[in-house]
């Protein structure tokens, strides 16, 4: 990945101007910012169970469940549900391309999202999928754990190939919640990722990061095209029928990704790596809920 510093100066001034923002919204709705359930008063009662996790408060340990099922289980309570984040990285070769890197620019989205889940008093499950499958970070909640966040994700090193399908399922998701997945998306698995988050009772948010020169390539003159991820060599002629037919298939890819998304109930977004953090971050807000 090229040098460019990802979580500088600019990107916390932006930050601090969202926490502001989210701030008087919350305030407007008459929230304190942690997720509350539908339940009135100042009570608090039992909701449910869910499987421990590590970070849990073993305080909330339910014994009586280990004696029967020999499996820990954590009480929930109305007021105190809260909902559980997975953030999915790509850090394939591919990501690694762009004057605005694609890959400076997933990150970025994913620091921003993790800020909102954490302020949210929710809790965040970060995961980078590698070449060599999939990197778990232990699951946090709490403001404390932001900065341990940022740090696992400006170690995060883009190269090779990588198997989205196969990675989401080595995460190992236990837990119902939100799953988002930032990525280009140049994978022939999609409706099959799609369908396994389906089908672990996942709410799915799909970030698609592409680059400007992606979008709209400048391209003249015969050049030759170096597939990032195996090395593999094109010859190509920049003529008008070819930039044509360039961008016929860019729209088609798009909108593939916009149906498989809309028939498993998946949030869609597009982002070019070269948009401003907050027009992107707000974009993404709007459909996420959060």
């Amino acid at each position: 990945m090229t040098e460019e510093k990802i979580f500088d100066e600019v990107f916390y001034k932006k930050l601090n101007i969202l926490r502001a923002k989210a701030r008087l919204n919350r305030a407007a709705a008459g929230q304190s910012g942690a997720r509350k359930s539908r339940a009135k008063g100042s009570s608090v009662e039992f909701s449910d169970f869910r499987e421990y996790m590590l970070g849990d408060d073993i305080r909330r340990i339910d014994w009586n469940a280990y004696g029967r099922f020999d499996r820990l289980f954590v009480k929930l309570f109305n007021e105190e549900k809260e909902g559980v984040f997975r953030i999915y990285v790509d850090s394939s070769a591919s990501m690694d391309f762009g004057e605005k890197s694609k890959a400076a620019c997933a990150l970025r989205i994913a620091g921003a999202l993790s800020y909102c889940v954490l302020e949210n008093a929710d809790r965040l499950m970060l995961n980078v999928i590698t070449e060599n499958g999939v990197t778990k970070f232990k699951s946090v909640t709490g403001r404390n754990a932001f900065a341990r966040s940022l740090e696992h994700l400006e170690n995060v090193k883009f190269g090779g190939k990588a198997d989205t399908l196969d990675a989401i399922k080595r995460s190992e998701i236990k837990s119902a919640g939100m799953s988002i997945v930032i990525s280009d998306f140049y994978t022939h698995d999609l409706e099959e990722i799609l369908r396994f988050l389906a089908f672990s009772k996942q709410e799915i948010m799909l970030i698609q990061v592409l680059s400007r020169e992606e979008a709209s390539p400048g391209l003249e003159g015969t050049l030759s095209l170096i597939d990032s991820e195996d090395g593999s060599e094109l010859k190509v002629t920049a003529t008008a029928s070819l930039m044509k037919n360039y961008k016929d298939n860019y729209n088609a890819f798009l909108a593939e990704t916009d149906r498989l998304a809309r028939k498993y109930g998946a949030r869609f977004v597009t982002v070019i790596s070269d948009e401003q953090l907050d027009e992107v971050f707000y974009r993404i807000m709007t459909k996420i809920g959060i």
